[in-house]
């Protein structure tokens, strides 16, 4: 129950976010943690991780444990899973927010290794992690699923297939999982637009540019800006909300190219 009435309240939580350290995760991370959850930071590099842990405990007094692990790797799935149990004894929202999107030169240029990363990070990672914490959450006091995904889901180019076809699973494993671990468990996916983080650091500046023609809103968003919805989701906000995919992008999932 929430506390003082406060539906955005996570205080007794733990929040595990993938991808945790940077970009839009790092807001989520530190969100939470300002709503009273204690917070597992999980990605690739621990150095990033334990910075943000720090950061996140001096300014929040909550607790942050930060993990090394590789989304795309079972067995890293499941080490994670472990160490968080192990750590804080449960997870009550679980945010599948680690993805990648490289560039090929061509469609038939495309490798097999290529393939197997961008599918192994951005679906094949988050299905084990889904599948591993919403049974436990279902066995137990019940919890939210978030999935982070794209608005190539729905509106795809040719410069982003493997990723558009990945994040188009995220999409079709979130309502699946709503209906697999209902009632006690809540899955939904953020369809994320573009966004101003790091990654966005290297695109051309003619890339950003055109953000103004192709958003309706005529800019990409501030990595701030997507803590409305993970709070929302990872709320009692949302007890009646599942299997729900919500874009947040500015319009631009809709909008003619």
């Amino acid at each position: 129950m929430a506390r003082g009435g406060d539906s955005f309240d996570l205080h007794g939580k733990v929040a595990l976010v993938t991808g945790g350290s940077r970009g839009l995760g790092r807001e989520m991370v530190r969100a939470f943690a300002r709503h009273g959850a204690d917070v597992i930071i999980a990605s690739r590099k621990l150095d990033s991780c334990q910075a943000l842990a720090a950061e996140v405990e001096r300014d929040t007094g909550r607790r942050a444990l930060p993990v090394s692990f590789h989304v795309g790797r079972w067995d890293d799935c499941d080490r994670l899973v472990e160490t968080a149990y192990a750590e804080l004894g449960r997870v009550d929202v679980l945010v599948n927010n680690a993805g990648m999107s490289p560039l090929y030169p061509s469609l038939a240029e495309v490798t097999e290794d290529l393939w197997d990363k961008v599918v192994g990070v951005n679906v094949k990672g988050p299905f084990r992690l889904g599948a591993l914490i919403g049974t436990r959450m279902a066995a137990g006091d019940g919890g939210s699923i978030i999935n982070v995904s794209s608005g190539a889901a729905v509106a795809p180019g040719p410069t982003e297939m493997p990723y558009a076809i990945a994040k188009a699973g995220l999409n079709t494993m979130t309502v699946s999982m709503a209906r697999a671990f209902a009632p006690k468990v809540r899955s939904n996916c953020i369809m994320a637009g573009p966004f101003m983080t790091d990654i966005t650091d290297a695109w051309p500046e003619e890339q950003i540019r055109r953000l103004a023609d192709v958003v309706p809103l005529g800019r990409g968003g501030e990595p701030t800006e997507i803590v409305g919805a993970a709070l929302y989701f990872a709320s009692d906000a949302s007890s009646f909300t599942t299997g729900a995919v919500l874009k947040v992008d500015g319009g631009v999932a809709w909008s003619p190219a």
